[in-house]
């Protein structure tokens, strides 16, 4: 399941403020998309987010195995308390743009390039191995940067706990963006709306649109037989491996 939330303008007694429209995206067990549900308010709210997680259950989502989204305030706690033992994804999109806001420009391309190298490995161990080779050499040069990559390890590697030919679909929730980027061209000519609802009303016709699309095509977002194998899955230990690549090869590259 992915979350995501889009922010738009909407009057709340009396007072412009910033709304979120969030959205659940769901991949179901033939590896079609579907819109799971959508709904605006506060995305930091950890109350808004459990409500809303809830009413997904409560409609009859079950089997929830990986949730991808960005780390809003109050998120992960309430996908810890409604969707217990399903695993998180930190999308590491917006990770990679929260770590790079912290390095000066000139070295941003260099640290972004070192870091890749951790989602470039072709199983868990190597991801793992190479992560960790990540932090040793950042935290040389750019000791924040290593601090932020520690404490965000397990989220952010959440994906290799799956089958490989899933990573790319998985460890981000950039999936999201072009939907997004059609609530947002919609809303847009409106500017600000005179309430949440009537926000809700817009963003609602064109996640119907998209989830009929989705629904009526023959395009799968991931395979039906990778699909079924998450079935009998056991997320495995990342062990990690001795094979690394080293920041002299890394720039002889």
């Amino acid at each position: 399941m992915f979350l995501d939330a889009t922010y738009c303008k909407a009057r709340v007694n009396h007072r412009v403020v910033s709304q979120a429209v969030v959205v659940a995206f769901g991949v179901a067990a033939d590896g079609r998309r579907e819109v799971l549900g959508f709904d605006v308010g506060d995305s930091e709210n950890e109350g808004f987010w459990t409500a809303f997680l809830r009413s997904l259950k409560a409609r009859g989502l079950k089997g929830v195995k990986l949730v991808i989204s960005d780390a809003h305030t109050g998120l992960k706690k309430a996908i810890n308390v409604v969707f217990q033992g399903a695993a998180w994804q930190r999308c590491r999109v917006h990770f990679m743009r929260n770590v790079l806001s912290t390095v000066p420009k000139a070295s941003q391309e260099m640290v972004a390039s070192i870091i890749r190298t951790a989602f470039a490995q072709p199983d868990a161990g190597h991801v793992n191995a190479q992560f960790n080779e990540v932090v040793r050499m950042l935290g040389k040069s750019h000791p924040k940067v290593a601090v932020m990559l520690e404490e965000a390890r397990t989220d952010v590697l959440a994906f290799a706990g799956f089958p490989a030919k899933h990573w790319r679909q998985i460890w981000s929730a950039n999936p999201m963006e072009r939907v997004n980027k059609e609530i947002k061209r919609r809303t847009d000519v409106v500017g600000v709306f005179p309430n949440p609802a009537a926000l809700l009303r817009l963003a609602g016709g064109v996640l119907v649109e998209q989830h009929d699309e989705w629904e009526a095509g023959d395009r799968r977002y991931l395979s039906e037989a990778s699909m079924a194998a998450l079935g009998t899955m056991n997320t495995p230990s990342i062990e990690p491996v001795d094979e690394v690549i080293s920041l002299p090869e890394l720039a002889a590259a």
